[in-house]
């Protein structure tokens, strides 16, 4: 019996599944993905990069970066902390819910929360947990809120402050996500290391920002040229045994500006519906009105509806 015609279609029928499943359904899962929502603001997110920007992204990619550097902070878990932010006029029966919820471990150490208000009272909960202490602490007509708060090796180096998602590069072709890390994660390098200057010093010459680095210099993306009567605005400040003779100067070609521009913009902070999280806004200098200690507000993630709680 000849087995040929079934053994192509039993081959053919293995790379068209290995092709729907690891090409087109990906393709239709986020080869199309659109501007989502920041919550509960409703901002749009993300936006496009700006022009330059933009263009660094390509001298990111010629470069080779994503070969060392991956642009994906990973998340092992969510938490949930109960903020008691104001005790309201029954402070008896705060103390109570405080106790009942098991925030205290007796009536002294409750009453003692009720001062330098917000601060956590709970911290390290599970969604139901702080969602039912929280109740129970505003039945009791104290304010209290649940922070949501992503936890993971990644985000305690301060590389996030939550998971990476596909959301955050609609904008972005190629996506660069990377798949090594011989140097840091950049998802969040914008915020997290805002100054221009020294991403250009540390571009030029890696060793002098970060002594042992491994990263080679990227001088080619700096121009050396004669100073004028004053040096340039643009020109680098760079120490002793960096610097170039006296009368010339390091001048970033705008590759370089445009590079350092695009890892500026390499921001992912903002709380998602697909990854809650709170953000604390800084406290407001207290008003005539408003009770000392008691500033500052927080934009909370989903409460209902987010997967916190899995």
């Amino acid at each position: 019996m000849n087995y040929g015609p079934l053994i192509f279609l039993a081959a053919f029928f293995a790379f068209a599944a290995s092709w729907f499943g690891f090409v087109l359904t990906p393709q239709m899962q986020v080869g199309h993905l659109q501007q989502t929502n920041t919550v509960p603001a409703q901002a749009p997110y993300p936006l496009a990069r700006p022009g330059l920007a933009r263009d660094g992204l390509e001298v990111y990619r010629a470069n080779g970066c994503a070969y060392c550097h991956s642009q994906q902070v990973r998340q092992t878990g969510v938490a949930c902390n109960v903020v008691l932010s104001d005790v309201g006029t029954n402070q008896a029966a705060v103390v109570k819910a405080l106790l009942d919820v098991k925030a205290a471990p007796n009536e002294a150490a409750a009453r003692q929360m009720l001062v330098q208000l917000p601060h956590p009272i709970l911290v390290g909960q599970t969604k139901p947990a702080a969602d039912a202490a929280a109740k129970d602490l505003t039945s009791a007509g104290a304010k209290a809120q649940v922070w949501v708060i992503p936890e993971g090796p990644e985000i305690a180096r301060g590389w996030g402050k939550r998971r990476t998602v596909a959301e955050d590069f609609a904008f972005d072709y190629p996506v660069l996500l990377g798949s090594q890390r011989v140097g840091p994660d950049l998802a969040n390098v914008g915020l997290r290391m805002p100054d221009v200057s020294w991403h250009l010093r540390h571009l030029y010459a890696p060793r002098g920002e970060v002594p042992g680095s491994i990263m080679p210099p990227y001088k080619f993306l700096f121009e050396k040229r004669r100073m004028r009567n004053t040096p340039s605005a643009e020109a680098l400040s760079l120490p002793g045994g960096m610097a170039p003779e006296p009368g010339y100067e390091i001048v970033p070609t705008r590759d370089a500006r445009a590079l350092v521009e695009y890892v500026l913009s390499l921001r992912a902070s903002e709380p998602l519906f697909v990854a809650p999280l709170t953000v604390v806004e800084p406290a407001a200098a207290p008003s005539t009105n408003e009770p000392a200690g008691q500033g500052g507000t927080a934009t909370n993630a989903p409460a209902t509806n987010s997967p916190a709680g899995k």
